[in-house]
């Protein structure tokens, strides 16, 4: 058994997630933590609500909120979107917490202390009409280095170099669209040059990641600038400081803050199970969790944050960046096992943007369709290695062709067959070279399949638990139990639904990372009791140090089905089932394109 982390992306709380986030940070963390677990790991699935920064200052103000007021309100949409997808998160928290800020204070402070943080006078963009600071990703303009005429002030999209404001040629307010002033301010930056040599030595250690992803953090090392940590801003974590700490008007800015969530939302669920210490076993790197494994899951604009800054914050507080150093309080800290980065999800061949309408979020999806369905289309044609088109005519498909006509068909007329000739499971007879053959099939499936998810493959792992679910019904079909209707054919009859009905709860424990919603009612189905697929809730705490109380997404995931296959028991009684899966009408695509139109 292993720890395994779970480290999702944080989404930002300015506003309701769209499917195409969930596809990138949700989904498939969550079919991840969900197999890990079922195959006996000690798994620690945690995120929460990215809550600071400017852009939220500026989306209050437009609302006629306080920031705070406003990252109440989207953290509370999220943690209910991502309960409505059943996303197994041991803690879902928020950077708002003073927790969060205490951790994040302490990873500062170490990093000063061993000089990886240094004050410097910088160039800072400010509002000619308001006063007020941009932040750098409301600066637009062309990127000085491949001519991308939409580059962002902190990064170009196009070629994916980092980048400051002041850098951009023709730079514009994206909020307003004037020419931004630029007037000298102190900052402290953190030195990511001085981290080069020990995360080149570390990525070279990196076996198994995606190409792309380690081709382009290795290429980011190449030029490394010092990047600031610290904005002209009123809403972030305090400097930790003297003759900072009580500054109005300067913070931690948010990219920094929110990557240090990851530490922050483990030391929480430590400090929430009674045991707060047993964060460690995740992030200890000198201690007992030295052989703990780390998986960071996200879309892939946010690859340079989790493979080269994050690194390099930890690097730093540990002591073993390029200019050495101590560890701080605790201690030595994990470097990412692997960083699992999604391409771009789109939408009937457009880019997701709110603002255009060109979106479905969350909870409309889920008030119209089943969160299963949802999570197949992810899971089967997301965005896993290569940019994805979303269409309405596409999901229509896969469900009705997919999940109704292959896997919900298998379920009912296998169970149906079975309660109404027999009442329960049949016994199984003497066994054919058929029958053993698809057996072993669906036995071989757990190494297969589960081989597949432990290797972030899950296009193909989701694909072979299909074609399983394939070959049985091919099984049925071929062996016409329902052709077996005298009582001298009736014992081959009940050997037959016994095979087909061991594998249809072999392909739904291997379906149940993907499809846990239905893959309970399966259980239940078979006559199955208790929790198959345990599932989060929503449960209110009070702030650990004093703060205002909060929801968070959280569970007991020690309960469930292992990956393994379960012999059935004849004999446990049947009812007639209930399609497990709802068959679409094909008028569903032209209502949605109606919908997107306007």
């Amino acid at each position: 058994m292993s720890h395994v982390l779970a480290a999702v992306a944080w989404p930002y709380a300015n506003g309701p997630r769209h499917i195409g986030h969930v596809s990138g940070f949700g989904v498939p963390s969550d079919v991840f933590s969900r197999y890990m677990r079922m195959a006996g790991h000690d798994v620690l699935m945690v995120s929460g609500t990215d809550e600071h920064g400017t852009p939220i200052q500026v989306q209050a103000d437009a609302d006629g909120v306080t920031p705070r007021e406003l990252a109440d309100r989207y953290n509370r949409v999220i943690v209910e979107d991502l309960h409505g997808l059943g996303l197994s998160y041991d803690l879902f928290t928020r950077t708002t917490t003073r927790n969060h800020y205490a951790v994040v204070q302490e990873l500062f402070e170490g990093l000063y202390r061993n000089g990886y943080i240094v004050a410097k006078t910088t160039l800072g963009a400010k509002s000619p009409s308001t006063g007020r600071t941009l932040p750098d990703r409301y600066i637009e303009g062309t990127c000085p280095i491949c001519g991308y005429d939409s580059a962002r002030g902190d990064q170009c999209d196009n070629c994916g170099n980092q980048l400051d404001p002041e850098q951009l040629i023709n730079p514009r307010s994206k909020i307003n669209g004037e020419t931004p002033e630029f007037v000298e301010t102190e900052h402290f930056f953190l030195d990511l040059p001085a981290f080069a040599g020990a995360l080149a030595t570390w990525l070279d250690t990196r076996e198994g990641w995606r190409p792309n992803v380690l081709k382009f953090s290795r290429n980011l090392l190449d030029d490394l600038q010092p990047r600031a940590i610290t904005r002209d801003l009123e809403w972030g974590v305090p400097i930790p400081l003297d003759g900072w700490r009580d500054r109005a008007d300067k913070r931690i800015y948010v990219w920094f803050d929110a990557v240090i969530g990851y530490l922050s939302a483990s030391i929480e669920w430590a400090r929430r199970s009674g045991d707060p210490d047993a964060w460690k076993k995740w992030w200890s790197a000198d201690g007992q969790g030295k052989d703990a494994l780390g998986y960071y899951f996200m879309g892939k604009d946010n690859i340079v944050f989790h493979s080269v800054i994050w690194p390099g914050l930890l690097l730093g507080y540990s002591g073993a960046g390029d200019s050495g150093g101590e560890p701080g309080d605790l201690g030595a800290l994990n470097l990412p096992t692997e960083v699992v980065s999604s391409e771009y999800l789109t939408m009937e061949g457009r880019k997701f943007s709110s603002s255009r309408k060109v979106v479905i979020y969350v909870r409309d999806f889920l008030e119209r369709y089943d969160a299963d369905a949802l999570r197949y289309f992810i899971a089967a044609a997301g965005p896993e290695s290569n940019d994805t088109d979303f269409t309405w005519a596409e999901f229509v498909r896969r469900n009705n062709d997919e999940l109704v006509a292959g896997w919900g068909n298998l379920v009912n007329r296998s169970i149906s067959m079975a309660a109404k000739n027999f009442g329960a499971i049949p016994p199984a007879g003497e066994l054919t070279a058929e029958d053993e053959a698809l057996l072993a099939v669906a036995r071989e499936g757990f190494t297969t399949v589960g081989e597949l998810i432990g290797k972030h493959r899950q296009k193909a792992a989701i694909g072979e638990a299909m074609r399983i679910v394939g070959e049985a019904n091919k099984y049925l079909s071929d062996q016409a139990p329902w052709k077996l209707k005298d009582e001298a054919s009736k014992p081959r009859m009940g050997t037959i639904l016994h095979v087909a009905l061991q594998v249809v709860s072999d392909a739904n424990t291997l379906l149940s990372p993907f499809l846990p919603h239905s893959a309970q009612k399966v259980h239940e189905l078979l006559g199955g009791t208790g929790v198959h697929s345990p599932m989060p809730s929503i449960v209110e705490v009070d702030d650990l140090d004093g703060g205002p109380s909060y929801p968070v997404l959280t569970g007991d995931y020690t309960v469930g089905v292992s990956w393994r296959s379960v012999p059935l028991v004849a004999g446990t009684a049947l009812a007639a089932p209930k399609p497990v899966f709802r068959k679409l009408d094909p008028s569903v695509v032209d209502e949605e394109l109606a919908r997107l139109a306007g």
